[in-house]
Protein backbone atom coordinates (compact mmCIF):
# COMPACT_ATOMS: atom_id res chain seq x y z
CA UNK A 1 0.00 0.00 0.00
CA UNK A 2 1.43 3.39 -1.54
CA UNK A 3 1.06 5.76 1.60
CA UNK A 4 1.64 9.69 0.62
CA UNK A 5 2.56 12.66 2.94
CA UNK A 6 1.61 16.49 2.23
CA UNK A 7 4.53 19.08 2.10
CA UNK A 8 3.72 22.18 2.78
CA UNK A 9 0.47 21.57 3.91
CA UNK A 10 -0.84 20.69 0.23
CA UNK A 11 -1.68 16.93 -1.13
CA UNK A 12 -0.92 18.32 -5.20
CA UNK A 13 3.14 17.82 -4.00
CA UNK A 14 3.02 14.65 -1.81
CA UNK A 15 5.72 12.43 -1.39
CA UNK A 16 5.72 8.67 -0.97
CA UNK A 17 6.92 7.04 2.04
CA UNK A 18 9.20 4.85 -0.39
CA UNK A 19 11.29 7.74 -1.20
CA UNK A 20 12.17 8.85 2.67
CA UNK A 21 12.26 4.76 3.39
CA UNK A 22 15.51 4.75 0.93
CA UNK A 23 16.47 7.87 2.35
CA UNK A 24 16.84 6.22 6.32
CA UNK A 25 17.77 2.93 5.40
CA UNK A 26 20.73 4.58 3.65
CA UNK A 27 21.49 6.23 6.50
CA UNK A 28 21.05 3.30 8.94
CA UNK A 29 24.27 2.06 8.29
CA UNK A 30 27.89 3.24 10.02
CA UNK A 31 30.10 2.72 7.18
CA UNK A 32 27.52 5.25 5.12
CA UNK A 33 27.58 7.54 7.77
CA UNK A 34 31.23 7.45 7.82
CA UNK A 35 31.06 7.68 4.03
CA UNK A 36 28.54 10.79 4.62
CA UNK A 37 30.88 12.62 7.23
CA UNK A 38 34.23 12.16 5.06
CA UNK A 39 32.58 13.55 2.20
CA UNK A 40 31.18 16.51 4.07
CA UNK A 41 34.76 16.89 5.68
CA UNK A 42 36.42 16.62 2.45
CA UNK A 43 34.28 18.16 -0.58
CA UNK A 44 34.29 16.87 -3.79
CA UNK A 45 36.31 13.24 -3.34
CA UNK A 46 37.60 10.93 -6.03
CA UNK A 47 36.55 7.59 -5.04
CA UNK A 48 40.53 6.30 -5.36
CA UNK A 49 40.76 8.57 -2.41
CA UNK A 50 38.18 6.97 -0.38
CA UNK A 51 38.82 3.20 -0.53
CA UNK A 52 41.88 4.43 1.51
CA UNK A 53 39.97 7.31 3.53
CA UNK A 54 37.46 4.77 4.93
CA UNK A 55 39.97 1.65 4.42
CA UNK A 56 37.54 -0.61 2.53
CA UNK A 57 37.91 -2.33 -0.54
CA UNK A 58 36.47 -0.53 -3.84
CA UNK A 59 34.23 -3.04 -4.37
CA UNK A 60 32.29 -3.22 -1.18
CA UNK A 61 32.43 1.29 -1.17
CA UNK A 62 30.70 0.90 -4.75
CA UNK A 63 27.90 -1.07 -3.22
CA UNK A 64 27.39 1.53 -0.13
CA UNK A 65 27.83 4.76 -2.77
CA UNK A 66 25.39 2.95 -4.92
CA UNK A 67 22.56 3.40 -2.00
CA UNK A 68 23.70 6.60 -0.92
CA UNK A 69 23.49 7.26 -4.37
CA UNK A 70 20.01 6.30 -4.91
CA UNK A 71 18.70 7.70 -1.78
CA UNK A 72 20.00 11.22 -3.25
CA UNK A 73 22.03 11.93 -0.43
CA UNK A 74 25.15 12.57 -2.55
CA UNK A 75 25.70 12.86 -6.04
CA UNK A 76 28.43 11.98 -8.91
CA UNK A 77 30.94 13.30 -10.94
CA UNK A 78 32.14 11.66 -13.73
CA UNK A 79 35.54 12.74 -14.99
CA UNK A 80 37.54 10.58 -17.27
CA UNK A 81 37.84 7.22 -16.16
CA UNK A 82 37.31 8.18 -12.06
CA UNK A 83 34.14 9.18 -10.37
CA UNK A 84 34.05 11.94 -7.71
CA UNK A 85 31.57 12.26 -4.73
CA UNK A 86 29.99 14.70 -2.63
CA UNK A 87 27.68 15.27 -0.20
CA UNK A 88 23.79 16.37 -1.09
CA UNK A 89 23.97 19.10 1.19
CA UNK A 90 20.54 20.97 -0.25
CA UNK A 91 19.10 16.97 0.41
CA UNK A 92 20.80 16.21 4.11
CA UNK A 93 19.52 19.98 5.60
CA UNK A 94 15.91 18.89 4.18
CA UNK A 95 16.23 15.37 5.66
CA UNK A 96 18.06 15.64 8.86
CA UNK A 97 17.57 17.49 12.28
CA UNK A 98 19.28 19.99 13.56
CA UNK A 99 21.37 18.72 15.58
CA UNK A 100 22.75 15.70 12.95
CA UNK A 101 22.85 17.91 10.35
CA UNK A 102 25.76 19.71 11.95
CA UNK A 103 27.49 17.13 11.91
CA UNK A 104 27.62 16.60 7.79
CA UNK A 105 28.13 20.47 7.72
CA UNK A 106 30.65 21.75 6.89
CA UNK A 107 33.07 23.62 9.40
CA UNK A 108 32.96 27.09 7.39
CA UNK A 109 29.23 27.13 6.10
CA UNK A 110 26.43 28.43 8.03
CA UNK A 111 26.30 26.73 11.40
CA UNK A 112 23.15 25.49 12.11
CA UNK A 113 23.99 24.92 15.84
Amino acid sequence: MKKEIPVNGTTASAVSFEAYERKFKALADQKRLQIMYELCQRGNTCVCDLTEIVDMPQSKLSYHLKILLDAGLITKETKGTWSYYELNSTEIGALLSEQLCCIFRPRDADSCC
